[in-house]
């Protein structure tokens, strides 16, 4: 079933997102070579406590972690480790904050250290096709009018679009209807209306699009070891347009 969120859920899930952002630019400040991920998921949890939140996807489905920390070839759900993060290396952090309720949900890919330029390109155009997406989750529009302007980018770039993963519905609930495919067709999919929320969360690679599991049954990785990067936003659609409300910039 989709939901459309009321005002006061909304006012929520902003409140929940303005705590993730801060989160996350503590994190930024933290990644550097020799940093652990599990350094940072202990940070992450310790943080939220201070501020009321807690990590909402740590025990879903059995998860036991507060972040998720995919490294190079890893796609997604990767598990925080004592191994160091080296130069060069990208990491993906993916986060969920329950804030009295509220919802928020965001993933950012940092370079550590100095990366080369096909890495730096292929964050920056995992960014941008983040952006394609949020820019068709206009009310009225159609969820393969999000997947369809990524696709076209992200491949017209050279590099290739995740089938495996998809963004999802939010609220109340971390994963809820709709599905929202990063490719697909224009003017496909279910109708976009205001009061929904939903995540855009494009995992962009660097060779193969196809996926392969680790023996964790979480952990997703690219079947050639292409590098994988991915920028994910908490999106309200509005009558006036898309709202983020885990806009960094603001």
């Amino acid at each position: 079933m989709i939901t459309r969120k009321s005002k006061r859920e909304i006012e929520k899930m902003q409140t929940a997102g303005d705590l993730l952002v801060k989160c996350h630019k503590e994190i930024a400040k933290m990644i550097k070579p020799g940093i652990t991920t599990m350094e940072i998921d202990s940070f992450v949890e310790k943080y939220l406590a201070e501020h009321g939140a807690t990590p909402e996807q740590k025990g879903f489905s059995g998860y036991p972690y507060a972040i998720c920390a995919s490294i190079n070839d890893e796609i997604c759900h990767g598990f925080p480790r004592e191994e160091k993060l080296q130069d060069g290396d990208i990491v993906t952090i993916d986060m969920v904050v329950n804030l009295n309720g509220g919802l928020a949900d965001s993933a950012w890919t940092y370079a550590v250290g100095n990366i080369d330029e096909k890495g730096k390109e292929l964050l920056e155009v995992s960014k941008i096709a983040l952006d394609k997406g949020i820019e068709q989750a206009q009310a009225g529009s159609r969820i393969g009018d999000i997947g369809h302007a990524i696709q076209t980018y992200a491949e017209g770039e050279g590099f290739s679009v995740v089938r495996d993963f998809t963004g999802h519905g939010i609220g109340p609930t971390i994963h809820e209807d709709p599905h929202i495919p990063h490719f697909g067709l224009p003017n496909k999919g279910v109708r976009l209306k205001e009061g929904m929320v939903i995540t855009i969360e494009p995992m962009i690679n660097e060779g193969k699009w196809q996926s392969k599991m680790d023996s964790n049954n979480w952990t997703a990785r690219t079947v050639d070891k292409s590098r994988s990067a991915q920028y994910e936003h908490t999106v309200i659609i509005t009558k006036d347009g898309p709202v983020l409300t885990t806009d960094q910039d603001t």
